[in-house]
């Protein structure tokens, strides 16, 4: 049954328990990288340094993160398929079934983000994630704001956020995403001082790794929520 952030334990609220349920389609283990900017992979040293130093300058403008991206083995693995890539940006392979068993992960899913943290906490020797929710059912200006500072920072510390989401959203590409049943991400990096982010999805080798605003983002967790530093 679902618990109260005022109950010991403090977990969050009913509409952050509904158990994440996807489709099967697609699902493949795979193992590759995911490419940061093109702009990057073109940069000479020199350059690579100065665009830092102009990025520092400007507030941490855009960073991203490597990630050593693997897909979920099944369809109800998304919540330690992405807490394992969120994992994989500090160097860590971490098994996706020894997470499972940790996170209470059945064929119904991984039942909230209070699962995810522990085990982020547990992994990185750490006690630097927390859970956050977004209660209502689409994200107001304050939560999207608060969001948008909690992955900056998160990305700036070299840790990658977890969000569990649900329903249907379009990327920077135009192309839509669909969990209508619910389901994991790994956010690991950020542009535009965090109002465009970078997703790794477990979902589909094939579109691994994809951008969208923070705005997206933000209605795409509602009702649920995400661990972040």
């Amino acid at each position: 049954m679902p618990r109260n952030p005022r109950t010991k334990g403090f977990i969050m609220a009913t509409t952050l328990l509904r158990k994440t349920v996807l489709t099967a389609a697609g699902f493949a283990a795979t193992a590759t990288g995911i490419a940061g900017p093109a702009i990057a992979a073109q940069a000479t040293p020199a350059e690579k340094a100065a665009a830092q130093v102009s990025t520092d300058r400007k507030g941490h403008g855009e960073r991203e993160l490597k990630v050593d991206y693997q897909a979920q083995p099944n369809f109800y693995y998304c919540g330690p398929a992405a807490t394992r890539n969120a994992l994989s940006v500090l160097g860590k392979n971490i098994d996706v079934d020894a997470m499972a068993k940790e996170m209470g992960t059945t064929e119904n899913g991984t039942n909230s983000i209070n699962d995810i943290t522990p085990v982020l906490n547990k992994e990185t020797g750490t006690k630097a994630y927390r859970s956050v929710e977004i209660k209502d059912s689409k994200a107001d200006d304050k939560q999207t704001e608060r969001l948008r500072t909690d992955i900056v920072k998160t990305v700036d510390d070299g840790r990658a956020v977890v969000a569990n989401i649900a329903g249907t959203t379009t990327d920077t590409d135009g192309n839509t995403h669909s969990f209508e049943g619910g389901h994991y991400i790994s956010v690991v990096g950020y542009q535009d001082n965090g109002k465009t982010v970078t997703i790794a999805d477990s979902a589909n080798p094939d579109t691994a790794s994809y951008r969208i605003t923070v705005d997206n983002l933000a209605d795409w967790i509602a009702t649920r929520g995400y661990s972040a530093s």
